[in-house]
Order: C-alpha cells, then sequence, then structure tokens
C-alpha cells in the first residue's frame, strides 16, 4: 500500500467474479472477487443484488475501501469495503470510474 495522508484508502479495481450471496442473513447479498492490479486479488461481500445483477458486474470497475481490514461473514473473507451510494430505494448503486483508468489507482 502506499503512503496516503487519509485514514481510509479508496482504490480503483475491476470485478473479475461475482455470484449470489444467499447464506447470509442480509437480503440480496453479493461476492465480489475484484483485481487490484498490482495491489492484488481482494474479495468483497456488497449488499449490491437490488440494484446489480452478479452477472453483469464481472469486468466493471468500481471503487474500494483496501485498508479497513477484513471481516468474514457467512465463512467469506470480505477483505475490501465496495463503494457504493443509495438509489431513490435507498440500494446501494456502484460508484465507477467515469472513465476507464488503471487498476489500483488511489482516489484523490
Amino acid at each position: 500500500m502506499v503512503d496516503s495522508p487519509f485514514d481510509v484508502e479508496i482504490r480503483v479495481g475491476e470485478v473479475l467474479e461475482a455470484e449470489a450471496f444467499p447464506e447470509t442473513d442480509k437480503p440480496k447479498m453479493v461476492k465480489l472477487w475484484i483485481d487490484l492490479g498490482e495491489e492484488g486479488e481482494v474479495q468483497s461481500a456488497a449488499q449490491l443484488g437490488y440494484a446489480h445483477d452478479p452477472e453483469e458486474l464481472p469486468g466493471k470497475q468500481v471503487l474500494c475501501a483496501t485498508n479497513l481490514g477484513s471481516v468474514r461473514i457467512a465463512g467469506f473473507k470480505s477483505e475490501a469495503l465496495t463503494v457504493g451510494v443509495p438509489d431513490e430505494d435507498g440500494h446501494p448503486v456502484l460508484v465507477e470510474p467515469s472513465r476507464e483508468v488503471p487498476l489500483g489507482g488511489v482516489l484523490f
């Protein structure tokens, strides 16, 4: 990881794989495998199924917080917090770069 003056480090990644995560007690959870370029691959569990079908996510660039530690959710190790904002119904919608950018880039 690069030195950052901020407590939270948000990086650009590309979703490699996504699948439904029905084992959790939260509805519409999705398992994500995200490529951060030179930083490697991370896993993330996100409640995105309301606004995004898992099948449409591979290939998308996303923003994720990568230095918050990890947590196990129903046996799945979530290592990054995928960033989203609520839609008009309050469901998370992914935040994406407006054009393709290098993987692993840090938001500033």
